[in-house]
């Protein structure tokens, strides 16, 4: 989503490359510049301003160390506004009650029923138990989502399709929730195509009877600074808790994540991309400064891998790995997990230095399928022994999966490489020290 944002803000710390110290004149130049991305990025002006003031004040009158550039320490300046730009401290959802209610507002389009089911499945997947409420009563299709949503992840869905009063079905809900020992009720309210008196009455009304321990407003990222206005008549009436913003896997300027907190005054506390129920994350103002600034995410990356990888499996490729046993099996197992864990140019993106070389590259998510392909094209003995695959093999699996036969070629070339790293590693003594640093189960 940043990617813009970020070129031009790199542009900007370029024009103290070369400097050996900071000066009024030299960093009026790169602030402006800094103040252009800002704007540009669809951040309110008035923001931006305050932002690259701030940033000015605190850089001029900087000693310059030996082993920093005016340019570095520039960077760090801008990393640690743009932090408190967005937050500062990473907050979480409040969970009290019994049950404790969880309020789901915004507009229509915005991804609140999706959120819902992603939010579900991030608290069911922290042990809590959970129940997911359809009180959207004007989009059928909203309940039949939810339901589909709460089939997908395990997660029980309570509808009353014929009963038109939200406030009467939320309250059943809780009620229902009692009774089975649901500890969280998630409300999935109605939208509207734009903020108009009989929606804010409404979603005010719900949230008076329920009186719930948290209220998100969902929020579509991809409408610039025009979420920023939408969130500020939502707080206006209903005083929510937090921001949850959704599909920052788009093609947008990024300007409504950097506004919102300033604006609102309330935190962001979600932030979603793409259809995957596991699509969701904490955001952590911390870490998206570094991934704006090209700085990476290396955090974020390691808890990712930590909530979609299973421990055991783990343990159990970590002892095939050193043995040399590893397979096509467990190289499939391997990719199976590692799509879970999200879009994979955001995921390049969280290494340091990556981000950059990913600029202008299109990564598609598909690009797994004909190794998945080939892969589910071979017999069981060929997975576990891919030595035994010869001519005629390749010429099989190539047409059962639909590829070339130099793409089966070059599938078995990359993995035997892989085997022959692997026991070279294991040959050295540091095949262990590594294969536990890249994963996080390791032992």
């Amino acid at each position: 989503m940043f990617d813009s944002l970020s070129i031009k803000l790199e542009k900007a710390f370029q024009t103290l490359k070369g400097q050996g110290r900071i000066t009024e004149i030299n960093i009026a130049t790169t602030v402006k510049e800094i103040r252009k991305a800002l704007i540009d990025a669809d951040v309110n002006y008035k923001v931006a301003k305050e932002v690259t003031d701030d940033i000015k004040e605190k850089a001029l009158g900087q000693n310059v160390l030996t082993a920093i550039s005016p340019g570095q320490l520039l960077t760090k300046i801008t990393n640690d506004e743009l932090t408190q730009l967005m937050g500062g401290e990473s907050e979480d959802i409040k969970i009290e009650g019994s049950p404790a209610v969880i309020l789901i507002a915004g507009l229509q389009g915005s991804g609140k029923t999706t959120f819902s089911g992603k939010l579900a499945n991030y608290l069911k997947r922290q042990g809590r138990q959970v129940l997911l409420t359809a009180c959207d009563i004007y989009r059928p299709a909203a309940i039949d989502q939810l339901k589909v949503l709460g089939e997908q992840i395990g997660v029980e869905v309570y509808a009353e399709p014929e009963n038109k009063d939200a406030i009467k079905i939320a309250k059943a809900a809780i009620e229902h929730a009692r009774k089975n020992n649901h500890r969280i009720v998630i409300v999935d309210t109605a939208g509207r195509l734009a903020v108009d008196e009989a929606m804010m009455n409404e979603i005010a009304s719900i949230k008076d009877a329920l009186k719930p321990a948290e209220t998100l407003f969902v929020v579509d990222s991809m409408t610039g600074q025009d979420a920023v206005n939408t969130a500020k008549a939502f707080n206006d009436r209903l005083n929510f808790n937090g921001v949850v913003l959704t599909k920052l896997d788009g093609d947008t300027r990024g300007g409504a994540a950097l506004s919102i907190r300033r604006v609102v005054d309330k935190p962001i506390k979600f932030i979603s991309s793409g259809e995957k129920m596991e699509a969701i994350d904490r955001f952590y103002p911390d870490r998206m400064a570094s991934r704006i600034l090209g700085m990476g995410d290396v955090v974020s990356l390691v808890e990712k891998a930590q909530q979609t990888f299973d421990e055991e499996e783990a343990r159990r490729l970590n002892a095939k790995m050193r043995k040399n046993q590893f397979d096509f099996n467990d190289f499939l197992s391997q990719l199976e997990q590692i799509k879970k864990m999200g879009n994979m140019k955001d995921l390049l993106g969280m290494i340091p230095g990556m981000g950059k070389a990913m600029k202008g590259v299109d990564i598609d998510d598909d690009s797994f399928k004909p190794i998945e392909a080939i892969i589910r094209s071979m017999t069981l003995e060929e997975r576990e022994n891919p030595d035994k695959i010869n001519a005629s093999r390749k010429t099989r699996i190539a047409k059962g999966s639909g590829t070339s036969i130099q793409q089966v070629n070059q599938l078995l070339k990359q993995f035997e490489d892989m085997r022959k790293l692997m026991k070279t590693m294991n040959k050295m003594g540091g095949g262990k020290r590594a294969l536990n640093a890249l994963n996080p189960f390791g032992r």
